[in-house]
């Protein structure tokens, strides 16, 4: 059973940039699609980015172009670096992994394995 463990959160100012890490125990991230999605206070579960086993880069349109999702296989670590961030960026950012198919990979029902979250606070 794969654990997911995030770090990296915090408090930035609007403009500033962030790296988040999702650390993976108990088995391999190669296999994985590997997902970040965040939720805002009040609001549902929405998805932000990933990168599927094969090798595909997938971003939501609010965050295309400042935000960037990569994998380290022999660290089996997951990051997202936020640049340019905004005070709507604000909520707790979960990582996510899952197999199946690719069509599937923004939806949160699909996913097999969660993190516990990291928050993300974007002062103005």
């Amino acid at each position: 059973q794969l654990q997911l463990v995030e770090s990296g959160g915090g408090l930035v100012q609007a403009g500033g940039s962030l790296r988040l890490s999702c650390a993976a125990s108990g088995g391999y991230i190669e296999p994985y699609h590997m997902s970040w999605f965040r939720q805002a206070p009040g609001k549902e579960r929405e998805f932000v980015a990933a990168h599927s086993s094969i090798g595909g880069y997938y971003y939501a349109d609010s965050v295309r172009g400042r935000f960037d999702i990569s994998r380290d296989i022999v660290k089996n670590t997951v990051y997202l670096e936020m640049s340019i961030l905004k005070p709507e960026d604000t909520a707790v950012y979960y990582c996510a992994a899952e197999r199946g198919p690719v069509r599937s990979i923004r939806d949160p029902g699909t996913v097999e394995y969660w993190g516990q979250g990291t928050q993300v606070t974007v002062s103005s």
